[in-house]
């Protein structure tokens, strides 16, 4: 019992110090004045059909989000601004243009409440772009626009490129599709988007769009976005470099199935450890199953004689005095007797075999004579 209340406690401190190992931080409320720059580019490329093949375009974007009032309810009044510039390589007129303007939105529900800055083709309600609860957990899901999104990883290296070195945030992504219908044609449009965040403040750091644009006259493209930021009002902090390309993602993952074998292994070296230390169970001897010592075979008798069965006897109740021949053999002492008996002559002038007692004297023998 007392191995099994030790093995438990030691699962349950390394679920403990695994769980301590992921930074936690409570939802960030916007403060007044907190703000960002981004820089953001739009490519479209990858170009098949009669329309699109060889073509690429490119949108250079550089903006700024600023929270300038919080309400006690969790309302901020923001303001945003960006200016962009569109070119192609069909020798097409660059353009350019710029956007600003007030808006509201809630850093309670992350939905906009009055107006937008600038987003255009979504669906009430709209979540804003730039902001998320930094406090869930990973494997939690929140929306962006009107995209779900999934939490992956709440401490991944992200490069930025403004600063040229490694920051600290939270890696979500999101898929989806839609249906487009602009400049472009119409199509049918599937995406991924990957953002990351600022575990501290829950405001973006960066994030990347790819789509995969298809319509059904044949023609089809990809486009992407890339965005980053190039100043805040909040620290970001810095972070190691990854081991290796794309292993960032796979971090936890692999720090968690280490922690998950160690643990294993410590349960099996406990259980073996209580094992032995039981020792085998004690049982009555069983005397009766001692062998027996080992005794040497007596030498055997050997002899010669051969085995012969014993001849038939028949014992002649009237004894008489007879005169015996003795005569030797290798085998046994026989006697021949002649006898010429008054009354039998059935018996005169017969020869007899008899075998004879040596414990008689030799002048009385008792023959037992054999017909």
């Amino acid at each position: 019992m007392k191995s099994k209340l030790f093995a438990l406690l030691i699962v349950i401190t390394s679920l403990s110090l695994l769980v301590t190992a992921i930074p936690v931080h409570a939802n960030y409320v916007p403060k007044q004045g907190d703000y960002f720059t981004y820089h953001e580019t739009a490519d479209v490329s990858n170009g098949q059909g009669s329309t699109y093949t060889g073509y690429t375009d490119h949108t250079v974007t550089d903006g700024t989000e600023k929270m300038n009032t919080l309400y006690g309810n969790g309302t901020v009044a923001s303001r945003y601004n960006y200016a962009w510039t569109w070119n192609d390589n069909q020798g097409s007129p660059t353009k350019t243009a710029s956007s600003a303007g007030n808006f509201t939105w809630s850093s309670k529900s992350f939905y906009y409440v009055r107006g937008n800055d600038s987003q255009i083709g979504y669906v009430n309600p709209l979540h804003v772009w730039y902001y998320m609860n930094s406090s869930q957990p990973m494997g939690a899901t929140f929306y962006l626009l009107n995209t779900q999104m999934s939490i992956l990883d709440k401490n991944y290296s992200y490069q930025l490129p403004s600063q040229n070195r490694y920051v600290q945030s939270i890696y979500s992504q999101g898929k989806s599709s839609y249906y487009r219908n602009d400049t472009y044609g119409k199509f049918t449009a599937s995406y991924t988007w990957s953002t990351y965040f600022d575990p501290s403040t829950g405001y973006i750091i960066g994030y990347n769009w790819v789509e995969q644009d298809s319509g059904s006259s044949g023609n089809s493209f990809t486009y992407t976005e890339n965005l980053y930021v190039t100043a805040t009002s909040y620290s970001l902090a810095t972070a190691a470099a990854p081991p290796g390309p794309g292993l960032s993602s796979l971090l936890y993952p692999l720090i968690a199935f280490a922690a998950i074998l160690l643990i294993i292994i410590v349960i099996v070296i406990v259980a073996v450890v209580a094992r032995r230390r039981r020792g085998l169970p004690q049982h009555a001897y069983d005397y009766s199953r001692t062998p027996t010592p080992y005794a040497p075979p007596a030498p055997q008798t050997i002899n010669l004689e051969p085995k012969q069965p014993p001849a038939q006897q028949i014992v002649i109740k009237e004894v008489a005095k007879v005169k015996c021949k003795v005569l030797w053999s290798t085998s046994r002492h026989y006697c021949i007797g002649l006898s010429n008996m008054r009354g039998r002559d059935d018996l005169k002038h017969a020869s007899y075999r008899a075998s004879c007692s040596r414990t008689l004297p030799s002048s009385r023998v008792a023959c037992l004579f054999q017909f």
